[in-house]
């Protein structure tokens, strides 16, 4: 089902960050390293840096043109990639960024930091609209629902906590982890959100009321990742015990552990990230063993 077709070196540090383009071919990453890098799957290379940065990059986020770059300082910078200039630069929070999403339909986007707070920021000229205390700790990771009317946040006090996008209300607190929410993620269907946590537990809540109906245990470390395939029923997820796993999002069965301790190819250290490509034939993913792996999806 997957594949490993090729390892991509180029950063001299750990990578934290991964984004789409927009474009099937193009992706980002950044990390402990002093720059974004492009990367091209047609040639299966490094590009280039596309723009440099002071302090280690914790996010990326890509919308339509846009290229959203949380940082550990707490800033933000926006690259258009259309006029490949960067066109915003702010301190969104006081701490470091751990997450960006975009709300095209409130033309709104979310930063979630490791001060406890969520920014609500305008698309249209980057002012703050409204700035939601979430947690007394970091919050780690952003969902929004496949309606688009509601979006869970990950947090390090092992809550999963759930709000209106249309009032940006407080609908559930959700506790089920025992250690810190590392990453949350819709299903594509809309019938379940599922979280993972340094417990290296998956925890499936269902909707509308998000009632706890499976717990797994995933991972043997903590779950950094988790990203459902754009078009077939699976979801994957990596892990600081440096395995990505593919599961089934239906029947939610494991159907490949990809990791070089089942002896296939691997990364040597925690993976920190993971991305399907926009046309799911690839699936990318990177941690701190500095390395890009690209895996095909090969039926």
């Amino acid at each position: 089902m997957l594949k490993h077709l090729r390892s991509l070196s180029g950063h001299q540090n750990p990578i934290y960050a991964l984004a789409n383009s927009g474009k099937p071919d193009v992706f980002f990453t950044g990390g402990n390293d002093k720059g974004v890098v492009e990367w091209s799957l047609e040639k299966m290379s490094f590009s280039k840096v596309l723009m440099p940065v002071k302090t280690s990059v914790y996010s990326l986020h890509g919308y339509n043109n846009l290229l959203f770059v949380g940082q550990r300082s707490g800033e933000l910078s926006i690259f258009d990639l259309n006029k490949q200039t960067v066109t915003a630069h702010f301190q969104a929070h006081e701490k470091p960024v751990f997450d960006v999403v975009t709300i095209p339909e409130k033309q709104e986007f979310l930063t979630a930091s490791e001060d406890g707070t969520v920014g609500v920021w305008s698309l249209a000229d980057q002012s703050l609209l409204y700035r939601i205390w979430v947690s007394a700790d970091t919050v780690r990771a952003i969902a929004v629902s496949a309606d688009n009317k509601q979006v869970a946040f990950g947090c390090k006090d092992g809550v999963v906590r759930i709000y209106d996008l249309s009032d940006y209300s407080l609908l559930f607190i959700r506790e089920q982890h025992t250690l810190p929410v590392t990453s949350v993620q819709y299903s594509p269907d809309g019938k379940y959100l599922v979280s993972g946590g340094r417990d290296a537990q998956l925890n499936f809540w269902s909707l509308p009321d998000y009632q706890l109906q499976h717990t797994i245990p995933a991972h043997l470390f903590s779950v950094y990742g988790i990203a459902f395939h754009p078009t077939l029923p699976y979801f994957a997820t990596v892990s600081q015990d440096k395995s990505i796993k593919l599961w089934g999002s239906d029947d939610l069965k494991l159907y490949k552990i990809l990791s070089i301790e089942k002896n296939t190819h691997g990364h040597t250290h925690s993976i920190n990230k993971l991305v399907w490509s926009e046309d799911g034939k690839y699936l990318l993913t990177t941690g701190d063993d500095k390395l890009v792996m690209v895996w095909e999806w090969d039926l």
